[in-house]
């Protein structure tokens, strides 16, 4: 199992909720949204990219104005 971290603006998503994710990809690097455009990873280098496309939400945690969560992978 593998766990990542996304950004939220708006609180839509729970802890238990199964996300659907897509690749976007920058000139070195590749970031993750959650479907419809819920949530961002941080960027990540080809070698350290997310194989999965369904993950779950495990935690959920407000930091000032957006939240923080972690998804959960197969991978």
């Amino acid at each position: 199992m593998r766990k990542e971290l996304f950004h939220m603006e708006r609180d839509v998503l729970n802890i238990g909720d199964s996300v659907t994710i897509i690749e976007g990809q920058l000139p070195f690097s590749y970031y993750y949204t959650i479907v419809p455009a819920l949530a961002m990873s941080k960027n990540y280098k080809n070698a350290e990219r997310i194989k999965s496309r369904e993950g779950k939400v495990v935690s959920k945690e407000r930091k000032g104005s957006t939240f923080e969560i972690y998804v959960e992978f197969e991978n």
